[in-house]
């Protein structure tokens, strides 16, 4: 079967051509479904499912970390497998991992096939970017990789609650795994191989090991915050008050912003430089979520998600562009890509240990410290790469 997805591996495909870049888009949207969804995610596991908070939190950091585990394994595996073998048993393990879901309540059963299910997404994710990566016009296709996402989470979250009112949490797990069959269509279309290929930033410069250390940190304890926060916004939402429905309107409109914060990043660039923007953007991740604390209405709840999803999404491009920019060999990006997944793994985890009964204080307060301790880890590192250009 997995041969008669991948086709003949002796047949070329063009690395540019409009078809290739339309299957890598599909394809990459498919991977990272749960990761687009986590707060709706949860809030099946609690209230169609009948796990805890806490529970789910576990669930759903098994999952990243199976994302996790295969990124970074596909670090030693991109020259050594067919990358359309790849797709193809990625994608069927996504098939079947929701559809394996549906029929489990136990939770360490569950976060098993959970953590499988996410090895399939993490290998579509990481073999996605080295696709974009290989084309003439990567900065270009990474940008539409980012969109199309933000897209497919703006275009579904409005329907979760129609979803789980009308099937349960097996409509979604079910809706995973078409949207994953959708895909094994394309997987032809994809390269067998290629020579891993990535954008360095041609004015990088090296610093020395213990400022990348304090960079490598502020990557992952920055992801850390945002999934712990992320994973329970939906959940905050409600114990709000506020309608299942209108939570999830709050959220689609929220991936807009988002899409608007990612371009500001793309059209602002570095101009007046990484040290402020990443400033303002991690700054303006932390402090919307301050709010949570007191009495939140509808309108309030959108507000601070949509400021929330802007300044995360500026935030990450001059994140990754800083990476770039502190080695010239372009290890720097792998490593924070890296550490970038195993903060998304362990955020909710650390979520889960910290949620209590209808509250989420201490969530908060542990998104928006870590937040800020990220910023005063990537400062340094940034105005020392600064100093190099000036000579000063």
């Amino acid at each position: 079967m997995i041969k008669l997805l991948a086709g003949d591996p002796a047949s070329r495909v063009e690395i540019n051509s409009t078809k290739l870049i339309v299957a890598a888009l599909i394809i990459h949207t498919i991977g990272p479904q749960t990761v687009l969804l986590l707060p709706g995610f949860v809030q099946g596991l609690v209230e169609y499912v009948g796990f805890s908070e806490a529970d789910a939190g576990f669930i759903a950091s098994a999952e990243m970390i199976g994302m996790t585990c295969a990124t970074i394994a596909m670090m030693f595996l991109v020259g050594r497998v067919n990358w359309r073998h790849v797709f193809a048993i990625s994608l069927l393990l996504l098939i079947f991992g929701n559809i394996a879901s549906i029929f489990i309540t136990d939770m360490y059963l569950f976060c098993a096939v959970r953590f499988i299910t996410g090895i399939g997404g993490g290998f579509i994710v990481s073999l996605s970017y080295t696709v974009f990566g290989l084309t003439a016009k990567a900065d270009r296709n990474f940008g539409l990789g980012i969109f199309f996402v933000l897209v497919y989470s703006a275009i579904v979250y409005p329907f979760l609650p129609w979803i789980f009112g009308s099937f349960g949490m097996p409509g979604l797990l079910l809706f995973f795994a078409a949207f994953a069959l959708v895909g094994l269509p394309f997987v032809h279309m994809m390269p067998v191989s290629g020579e891993e290929h990535r954008e360095i930033d041609e004015n990088a410069r090296h610093i020395d090991w213990n400022r990348k250390g304090m960079a490598l940190a502020a990557m992952f304890i920055y992801f850390v915050a945002a999934f712990a926060v992320w994973t329970y916004l939906f959940r905050m939402g409600i114990n709000a008050g506020i309608s299942e429905q209108e939570v999830a309107n709050s959220l689609s409109l929220s991936q807009f912003l988002g899409m608007a914060g990612a371009f500001s990043a793309a059209l602002l660039g570095a101009r007046y430089g990484r040290g402020l923007m990443l400033t303002l953007g991690i700054t303006g991740t932390a402090l919307p979520l301050a709010f949570l604390f007191g009495a939140t209405d509808a309108l309030a709840y959108l507000v601070i998600v949509g400021a929330f999803q802007y300044a995360w999404n500026l935030s990450h491009p001059y994140l990754l562009a800083a990476m770039a920019s502190f080695d010239p060999t372009g290890k720097m990006v792998v490593y924070a890509t890296a550490m970038q997944f195993l903060g998304v793994s362990a955020g909710p985890a650390a979520a889960a240990m910290l949620v209590g009964e209808a509250s989420y204080r201490g969530v908060l307060i542990l998104g928006i410290s870590l937040f800020f301790l990220s910023l005063a880890l990537i400062l340094p590192p940034v105005r020392a790469r600064s100093r190099l250009d000036t000579g000063s």
